[in-house]
């Protein structure tokens, strides 16, 4: 590899980081309002229903909104470790971000499927998109363990194109508002699709074509 394709490469990766790092952060500026507790704030505001009928709701949404952002810095350090040198990130880093999934936030985020907006169409999608997310990234602990680390790699691919949707469900959101300004239970209908199947589509095809 020619040192000009090296600097390229090097500085689209650089360019991935800082894209990260600014959607990341909008990510934490979203938990950070449910901090302190509040049941009447942000999205809360209209799941009344159920906080008031579900005792239960409020510690599974808690659980989903503050795992999930440990997921995806996780995630996202244990897959960049190679390429800057933090090899050493790569173990721990791995069994942080599969532990937060199994346990806490993909059953939370299965739970909050059933009540999501949007209907019928959005519940099942998003019943699929924790389910996935769930089989997946044990399927890549499974992998590790059997030290099958090809395979491994490529179900952490799968997992966190699953765990990116909590991205680009809202990135889908604003495109989608700001060009047709449908009503807003149609806009989960389809953002609750588009969120992971375009993500988990590009992984697949990168596996065929053996890029990761």
């Amino acid at each position: 590899m020619t040192g000009a394709k090296k600097n390229i490469i090097f500085s689209l990766k650089v360019l991935l980081i800082i894209g990260f790092g600014y959607f990341f952060w909008l990510m934490l500026k979203i938990t950070l309002e449910y901090i302190p507790f509040d049941p009447n704030i942000s999205f809360l505001m209209i799941k009344q229903t159920e906080v008031g009928q579900r005792p239960e709701y409020l510690a599974f949404f808690y659980t989903h909104v503050y795992t999930s952002i440990f997921v995806l810095l996780s995630g996202f350090l244990a897959i960049i470790r190679k390429d800057f040198g933090i090899k050493t990130l790569h173990r721990s880093m791995g069994k942080f971000y599969i532990f937060l999934i199994l346990i806490f936030a993909a059953p939370s985020g299965i739970y909050m499927g059933i009540f999501a907006n949007g209907g019928i169409l959005s519940k099942i999608s998003f019943i699929i998109l924790g389910t996935a997310w769930w089989l997946s990234t044990f399927k890549a602990y499974q992998l590790a363990r059997q030290k099958k680390f090809r395979e491994h790699k490529q179900w952490m691919w799968r997992s966190f194109a699953f765990t990116l949707s909590a991205i680009t469900l809202r990135m889908w959101k604003v495109i989608i508002v700001y060009l047709f300004h449908p009503n807003p239970m149609d806009v989960y209908q389809i953002i609750a699709w588009l969120g992971w199947i375009p993500n988990i589509l590009i992984i697949e095809y990168l596996i065929t074509k053996k890029q990761i």
